[in-house]
């Protein structure tokens, strides 16, 4: 191996250490760590435990040994392997919709999606609690973007209710990540059939997870025939990695042509495909997980309340210990990493200013107890502050 070149130094280095400095100082510095080991995580999005199934990791095995440990480029310059067709027909049948297109990571299917649904001279309307990858699909697209603050269809209506100009695109989570709670998806769903827009729901954290079949949140409030396109991801409750689009064949078809996080990227790995059908096939045959998912749930919300946390309008698997500043989160964090729980404090920008927290993911694979010592824990931790 040969030495390492000489670098030149980045002429705005100090600036970048300056803003490193200034985000410290408020309790917002990031820094990528290792995963800590032994101690029981409540930061996995891995809600129905397949990341690690052994029948999971069978498949991504035996697909990388078939086809090997990468597609190597495009869809649209080498073509597309026969695992990533049979991947989209199940997830198009699983999701009720003629089609759908599968993206490597399911921020490429928010920003695909958007970017080609509308442009300059339409209107985008967003609910503000959106996920960052909705948020940054709907900057790119140049559509004229409308928010309505979180849940209040109210406002959605007024804005509406003006004159349209262009294409119209309701964009919202089902399931919301930070707080979870859901979207009132049947009064959204309503005002896009009065007003003539179209509907489109990320049901990334509500995939596998909500609904008799695990389609998601639409299928849990019985309003799936208003959404027009829904977007998931391969990378939470399915254990793999990826995103999709689920919609009409035009709609997939127009994607394919427009969508530039599709076109020019390289196909998802075989392995991460393999994974996905498998994860998919036991999503449809054991809806045990399902019901013991939402079980330990119900569990940890109970005792939190009890014991007087705030966990905000969850309803869901995602439980947030809302604590308000940044100082009490990052003690809160620190201190369960000491009695054994993984729970990482989540500052502004990803939630509001003065909500900070703790984000808890349950999983159908916490044991009751997990979830009992977690909510002690927590009640230890504010004891210890006095």
């Amino acid at each position: 191996m040969t030495d390492a070149p000489l670098r030149p130094p980045l002429p705005f280095a100090a600036a970048l250490r300056d803003e490193a400095a200034g985000l410290a100082g408020a309790g917002l510095l990031r820094s990528v760590r290792a995963a800590p080991e032994g101690l029981t995580s409540f930061a996995s999005n891995d809600y129905l435990g397949l990341a690690r199934d052994c029948r999971v990791r069978a498949a991504a095995a035996a697909a990388a040994h078939e086809f090997g440990a990468g597609a190597g480029s495009s869809r649209l310059v080498a073509g597309t392997g026969g695992p990533v067709l049979r991947l989209e027909d199940a997830l198009a049948r699983f999701k009720g919709f003629p089609a759908a297109l599968v993206f490597p990571t399911g921020y490429q299917a928010a920003l695909g999606a958007i970017t080609a649904l509308v442009g300059p001279g339409d209107e985008l309307f967003l609910d503000k609690l959106n996920h960052a990858s909705l948020i940054d699909g709907a900057r790119l697209s140049g559509a004229r973007l409308h928010t309505w603050p979180h849940g209040r269809t109210e406002r959605l209506r007024r804005l509406l209710e003006r004159p349209a100009v262009g294409r119209r695109l309701i964009v919202t989570d089902g399931l919301f990540s930070m707080d979870g709670d859901l979207a009132p998806l049947p009064e959204i769903g309503g005002l896009a059939a009065r007003f003539g827009a179209a509907l489109m729901v990320d049901e990334a954290h509500a995939t596998g997870c909500l609904g008799a079949s695990g389609r998601g949140s639409a299928e849990l409030l019985g309003c799936e025939q208003l959404v027009h396109v829904s977007m998931g991801t391969l990378s939470k409750a399915l254990g793999a990695q990826g995103g999709f689009v689920a919609a009409d064949l035009p709609v997939i078809e127009h994607l394919v042509n427009r969508a530039r996080s599709f076109i020019y990227t390289t196909a998802p790995a075989p392995a991460v495909v393999g994974a996905a059908l498998a994860a998919l096939e036991i999503v449809g045959t054991e809806p045990a997980r399902r019901a013991r998912l939402a079980s330990r749930a119900s569990r940890l919300r109970a005792a939190l309340a009890a014991s007087g946390f705030d966990t905000g309008r969850s309803t869901s698997h995602i439980v947030p210990v809302i604590l308000g500043d940044n100082e009490s989160a990052l003690s809160a964090a620190a201190f369960l990493a000491g009695r054994g729980f993984h729970c990482p404090a989540i500052r502004r920008p990803t939630v509001p200013e003065g909500t900070a927290r703790l984000r808890l993911s349950v999983s159908s694979e916490h044991a009751e107890r997990d979830i009992d010592a977690l909510a002690a824990a927590l009640v230890a931790w504010r004891a210890s502050r006095g």
